[in-house]
């Protein structure tokens, strides 16, 4: 859809775009798609609309938002060239450093502005290259505030209000003709800020305090205070109009000067080229993946270690939300890590939906069933879960222990930790990781620099109130939290995780499997009651071993120790001794030591010798000796205790709290049940309802796919032609006049049944007028097909699909000059 014409409007401009770059601006800016416009000039009004330039203009990397800043302060319309040299400047500054930075901006300008062509910020022909009037006045300097790039207002706006007097006396100071029209003086003042000679001449003549008061305004802020009886280098500067009162004690330096001082340059520094991102190592990709490997198989297990933890019922839930300080500190203990690491793994496993609330009355959080099923896979396949997990989640660890806008902590699995920008700051910032050579290492300063210069206005803070760059921020703790995870070894982006992003994650589990250990499905029992696992164990072992024993230290060796507690837990999980010694003698490397033997011998003798049960509670024991020696022991006066039978005794709590006094007295006493059997206490395995992983918080609209636009697409069209499409003449009303562009034709019942029956018979298109059930009015094109029983069934342009309609609802028909749906 070619144009004769320059463009007008940007409407028409958008006009003149083909499909494929009409759906580039809607890929671009998916917000113009909520709603899909009606037509060309609804898609103009809309990326026209504040809100909408704003999130554009924060998508702009930097050189594009400088192109944009120069069109700013340029005159409206502008040529090419003028937008060329306010980047790179007028000439007067010359040497090799110069040359070669003009010649980056020249090469970079063209790519900058299709960018912004293609989103709609910018319009026109090269002569006459327009800002679209929203972001010229976000980014445009007025009386009011300066531009981004520094510039004051102009001298017609700062003078717009000051007196013809003032105008002469600055005149003359200056050495201009004197003239008694405003405009005329405004013209001469500027006249004079550009011209190269002239301006020299006056800056010659200036006093040297006056250029040092020049010099601290140039590049910005352009506004200064002054006092009622200003120094004399002020006065001179103001009496020369080179600064301008903006109100009784401010003065502004115009947007003219200025750029005679910068040498006709919008920014100081130009940054037409990305900054590269520099590495501080090169290391062995092997050693990488290795490392990379050791730390994601570390990251499983803490994981794991943290939901076992929480098996019978995790901590309760604040009533705000989240992990109390407390709780926190405790997991971090039980870890072995510092509390924002700790709050790193929690957040994990609830990204990855293995841990929820479990919605009681005595709200908790508990392992979900998604974790059983979780824990059964291999090592790498439970990895790339975690991995994947962790790369969609808005939920920011880092922001634990912050402050949210109302100055209330932030915890750890709180409400208040999503942060939209997070999971594409992360893909960002691996794909700046991928394009280096494998096994290096970057400088995280130069990632920043590189996702500064990207996004320069996706300074987000990561409260209300706190002016910290929240992209830099995540970008830094995506760093951190990639080691922890094994993302990278070493600070260099894994082979594993290259394959995570380009193939997905069963490809990445196949590329880590081999550098994961095999689990062993052995140990190495020691005469001092203790088991070393020289790796990791096979998930039966492990299981097993954690309720036989407690676990004394870990590291490349886990190291087990055996306690009258530990050997009392297994047994109340429903295990014999005879179950007990077969189990070490069959996964042991070595002989099973005899302190062990005696050890397991001498709980299982005593374990079960006293039953407790529920009276409110009473304990039994056919050995009378044995509850004349718990009477006798001061340790149970908290039970109150009293005999109801040779061989029973009755407390007043509860069975639970009868059962842990006594092992607290040193006995190993077994619940029983009402029918007298021996309870088993199995290891607590405390679920969740099924819950479903928290669905990440979006930025802003989806990104549409390929299907949405062009049908999105092709619905503009339709209703651009039938919004814009020339009409006959009705054949009942010749001589009057075409109904407007964009409003209803109007026609009689009879008109209108009589020119929809002649299309549908000759097969022609026309555009009617539509009222829907609600009143809605629209314009469509439609080439009728069947007009039965008062309702026409036509394909409708504007829609792209057969509809029909009442021929009630119609408010008139007139025939398309030409066939403009063919």
């Amino acid at each position: 859809m070619g144009m004769t014409t320059p463009p007008r409007t940007l409407a028409e401009a958008l006009r003149a775009r083909d499909d494929e770059s009409l759906a580039g601006l809607l890929r671009a800016r998916p917000d113009l798609l909520n709603p899909v416009p009606g037509d060309i000039t609804q898609l103009a009004t809309r990326a026209g609309t504040r809100a909408s330039v704003i999130r554009a203009l924060e998508h702009l990397d930097k050189f594009a938002l400088q192109t944009a800043e120069a069109l700013a302060v340029a005159a409206d319309p502008a040529p090419y060239e003028t937008l060329l040299g306010l980047l790179t400047g007028d000439g007067r500054e010359d040497g090799e450093h110069r040359d070669d930075a003009d010649a980056a901006i020249a090469d970079a300008l063209p790519g900058a502005l299709a960018t912004l062509r293609e989103q709609a910020l910018v319009w026109g022909e090269d002569e006459r290259l327009r800002l679209v009037r929203t972001a010229r006045e976000i980014l445009a300097p007025s009386p009011q505030h300066a531009s981004p790039t520094g510039l004051g207002p102009t001298v017609a706006e700062a003078t717009s209000g000051m007196s013809p007097g003032r105008l002469q006396e600055i005149l003359a100071a200056a050495g201009l003709p004197a003239t008694h029209d405003p405009v005329s003086a405004v013209t001469s003042l500027s006249a004079l800020f550009t011209d190269r000679a002239r301006m020299g001449e006056l800056l010659d003549s200036a006093p040297a305090e006056a250029l040092s008061v020049l010099d601290r305004l140039v590049w910005g802020p352009p506004y200064g205070e002054v006092t009622p009886n200003p120094t004399p280098p002020v006065k001179w500067l103001r009496d020369h109009g080179l600064l301008l009162p903006v109100s009784t004690r401010t003065v502004v330096l115009p947007r003219e000067a200025a750029l005679h001082l910068r040498a006709g340059r919008a920014h100081r520094v130009p940054e037409p080229r990305p900054p590269a991102v520099e590495a501080v190592a090169n290391r062995d990709p092997q050693a990488v993946d290795s490392a990379a490997a050791g730390q994601a198989f570390l990251a499983v297990n803490t994981v794991e270690e943290l939901l076992k933890s929480w098996n019978g019922g995790g901590p309760a839930i604040l009533r705000a939300g989240g992990l109390s300080v407390r709780e926190l500190k405790k997991t971090a203990t039980a870890l072995e890590v510092p509390e924002q690491v700790a709050a790193f793994w929690a957040e994990l496993a609830y990204a990855a939906g293995l841990l929820a609330s479990d919605g009681e009355a005595d709200e908790r959080y508990a392992p979900t069933p998604a974790y059983d099923d979780w824990a059964e896979l291999p090592a790498q396949e439970r990895w790339a879960a975690l991995a994947t997990a962790w790369l969609s989640a808005t939920r920011t660890s880092g922001l634990v222990g912050g402050q949210d806008a109302k100055g209330r902590a932030l915890s750890a699995l709180g409400p208040e930790l999503d942060r939209s920008a997070a999971p594409e700051v992360r893909h960002r910032v691996l794909a700046l990781l991928t394009d280096l050579e494998p096994g290096t290492a970057p400088d995280p300063e130069t990632v920043l620099a590189r996702l500064r210069w990207e996004r320069p206005l996706r300074g987000a803070s990561a409260s209300a109130g706190d002016t910290t760059d929240l992209r830099s921020l995540i970008a830094l703790w995506t760093l951190n939290e990639s080691e922890l995870l094994g993302i990278t070894g070493r600070g260099a982006l894994a082979t594993h995780t290259r394959a995570l992003l380009d193939a997905g994650p069963a490809e990445a589990a196949a590329l880590l499997a081999p550098l994961i250990p095999e689990p062993l499905d052995h140990v190495l029992l020691q005469a001092d009651l203790t088991a070393v696992a020289p790796g990791p164990l096979e998930r039966p072992l492990a299981d097993m071993l954690s309720a036989l024993a407690d676990i004394e230290s870990k590291g490349g060796a886990t190291v087990y120790r055996f306690t009258p507690g530990s050997v009392r837990r297994a047994l109340d999980a429903g295990q014999s001794a005879a179950d007990l010694h077969a189990f070490l003698a069959a996964h042991s490397r070595t002989p099973v030591p005899q302190p062990l033997s005696y050890l397991i011998d001498d709980v299982a003798r005593r374990h079960g010798h006293l039953r407790i049960g529920a009276a409110s509670s009473y304990v039994r024991c056919d050995d009378e000796a044995v509850l004349n020696e718990i009477l006798a022991d001061k340790r149970s006066a908290t039970l109150r205790l009293r005999r109801l039978a040779p061989t029973a005794l009755a407390a007043q709590v509860d069975p639970a709290s009868l059962l842990e006094g006594l092992r607290e007295m040193g006995y190993a006493p077994a619940a029983e049940s009402a029918e007298g059997d021996v309870l088993i206490t199995r290891a607590g395995a405390r679920r969740t309802p099924p819950r479903t992983a928290p669905v990440p918080v979006p930025e802003g609209p989806p990104v549409p796919d390929a299907t949405l636009l062009g049908a999105a697409v092709r619905a503009i069209r339709a209703g651009d032609t039938a919004a814009t499409v020339v009409r006959k003449d009705t054949p009942e009303s010749p001589g009057a006049p075409a109904a407007a562009p964009g409003s209803l034709p109007r026609t009689t019942s009879a008109e209108t049944l009589a020119t929809v029956q002649a299309a549908a018979m000759t097969g022609s298109a026309l555009w009617i007028g539509y009222v829907n059930a609600d009143g809605a009015a629209s314009q469509r094109v439609i080439a009728p097909v069947r007009v039965e029983g008062g309702f026409v069934t036509a394909y409708d342009h504007t829609a792209d699909e057969v509809r029909t309609y009442p021929l009630h609802r119609i408010t008139g028909v007139a025939e398309l000059a030409d066939d403009t749906t063919a």
